[in-house]
């Protein structure tokens, strides 16, 4: 039997023909205060916990994505995501941003309803985050991780989340870190940094762009 050819996922790097070559994805949860009340949980600054997505959940800028089957409540969640250049394992804070290819702009689709069915009894979070094109990415930009500024989503020219970076509860380079002493990271690893409040609802035909300032804009669609 012929072995079968796999696709290695990428993302796309900006004002570049080079792509980067997606290995995990790697989520943080509830790391905004405001997210995290409006979750319903305490936003004290407990360790964060860590889920994850399938690196071929990554989409481009521009896709249109098939409102998924399986769910009645697909949510949006806007993120910063760093992309890695080099790895580890318990790596000190003081040398994570070392690690840190560049930064781009992403979206954490959800299917809401049934994480909420796994939250109540206990069951694995992979069939609501981990589906298929539940990653929609923009352009990656190499460089340092911002400090601050403006993260916000749209949907159909409407404001749905809005906050700063500076609002996380940990950032992204103490995230790396707390990370790398649960798994050995790698160059091409990602990881999703946590959403501002104003998480909801989306139905097909909705349009979607998730910002933050400096960085190319994410664009998707429903359909």
């Amino acid at each position: 039997m012929k072995l079968p050819t796999v696709h290695t996922p990428s993302l796309a790097i900006h004002d570049s023909s080079a792509r980067f070559p997606v290995r995990r994805i790697y989520c943080v949860g509830q790391n905004y205060a405001e997210h995290a009340r409006e979750m319903g949980n305490d936003p004290d600054r407990q360790e964060p916990f860590f889920f994850s997505k399938p690196a071929d959940a990554v989409v481009p800028s521009g896709t249109v994505v098939p409102f998924p089957t399986r769910t009645q409540d697909l949510h949006h969640e806007v993120e910063l995501v760093i992309a890695l250049g080099a790895g580890g394992c318990d790596i000190p804070v003081e040398e994570a941003e070392q690690r840190i290819f560049g930064c781009a702009v992403g979206v954490d689709l959800t299917r809401r309803d049934l994480q909420a069915v796994a939250k109540k009894v206990g069951r694995p979070w992979d069939m609501a985050k981990g589906f298929d094109r539940s990653a929609p990415i923009g352009p990656l930009v190499p460089g340092p991780v911002p400090r601050d500024g403006a993260i916000t989503l749209a949907v159909n020219g409407s404001p749905r989340q809005s906050g700063r970076l500076s609002d996380m509860i940990w950032a992204p380079a103490e995230i790396l870190a707390i990370l790398s002493t649960y798994v050995h990271l790698a160059p091409g690893d990602l990881i999703f940094t946590g959403t501002p409040s104003g998480v909801g609802p989306l139905k097909s035909g909705d349009r979607v762009t998730g910002r933050v300032d400096g960085l190319p804009a994410v664009h998707i669609e429903v359909a």
